[in-house]
């Protein structure tokens, strides 16, 4: 309804525009038609009720306006007052709790008393003690056992670079023994190789060959047992016993000792004929079958 009354003076309002416009737009009128005019006028052109009702309804929308932002001005108030209110309860609630918990939490320990808690911490350091020692034992026992692992290692790094050493140094008294021409010095070559190592069966076969140069054949024979002690396979050694005792004209022993290196080096044969401790044998029939080859 208030909507139709404020549709009322709008519609007089875009009327009297109209009017005005029209007025405008006639020519201007002289003034004894002004005059005629006015002479016709018999009641005024405005309505004063009108103009009180349509300031009345502006009056109003106003007011309604101002209530409007009130109510919601205080809507808004209210709705942050209950959420300031729920949050200050709900922390208030919280903290009444956590002194609750404490305050039960303190009781329950007056009431079990301060030996328990003794108790309990002994009973605590008594295990971590105990998985400590455990722990311990355990990795010192490992590392124990690395220990030996690496002193095992170091030690056969060690022998190794100690067996290369001497290997290095019986190479290089190799090459000198087989240059030299003199045989005291080869023997005294031979002599520092088997300080180094003392069980070279090559070494001993071969000094007793420089004992055989200067008829050193008993010296020679024991050096070649000795050899065939340690390696009963070495064929080398067999052939230099042989030559001693060719030499000493054993013949039935050159022989078996000859079979014998023939059989553990096959190559030796063709030294047969070259060898010159075998001359006495060379008229000897089993030496000449060996040589033929039928033994």
């Amino acid at each position: 309804m208030r909507h139709y009354f404020l549709l009322v003076p709008l519609f007089f309002v875009t009327l009297l525009s109209f009017q005005v416009h029209a007025e405008q737009s006639r020519p201007a009128p002289s003034e004894q038609q002004q005059e005629q005019a006015l002479a016709q006028v018999q009641e005024p052109m405005y309505k004063p009720l009108m103009e009180r009702y349509i300031l009345d309804e502006l009056k109003a929308v106003r007011q309604d306006q101002q209530k409007l932002r009130e109510d919601v001005t205080k809507q808004v108030t209210h709705a942050q007052l209950d959420t300031a209110d729920r949050a200050i309860t709900y922390t208030t609630d919280t903290i009444n709790n956590v002194f609750f918990i404490i305050t039960a939490t303190a009781s329950i320990l007056v009431l079990v008393g301060w030996n328990s808690l003794r108790d309990v911490k002994n009973k605590v350091e008594d295990i971590v003690n105990t998985r400590v020692s455990v722990i311990t034992n355990e990795y010192e026992a490992r590392l124990n056992t690395f220990e030996e692992k690496l002193r095992e290692r170091s030690e056969e790094i060690l022998s190794n670079q100690e067996k290369i050493s001497v290997t290095n140094e019986v190479h290089s008294l190799w090459m000198r023994a087989n240059l030299e021409s003199d045989v005291a010095n080869k023997i005294e070559i031979f002599d520092e190789i088997l300080n180094r190592k003392p069980e070279d069966v090559e070494a001993i076969a071969y000094k007793a060959d420089a004992l055989l140069e200067l008829n050193e054949t008993a010296q020679a024979i024991e050096l070649c047992n000795q050899a065939l002690d340690i390696d009963s396979d070495y064929g080398y050694a067999y052939w230099q016993r042989a030559c001693a005792y060719a030499l000493t004209h054993k013949h039935a022993d050159a022989l078996a000792d000859i079979k014998m290196s023939l059989e553990y080096s096959p190559n030796l044969r063709n030294e047969l004929l070259h060898e010159s401790a075998f001359a006495s044998l060379h008229d000897n029939a089993s030496f000449n079958a060996i040589l033929a080859g039928d033994v």
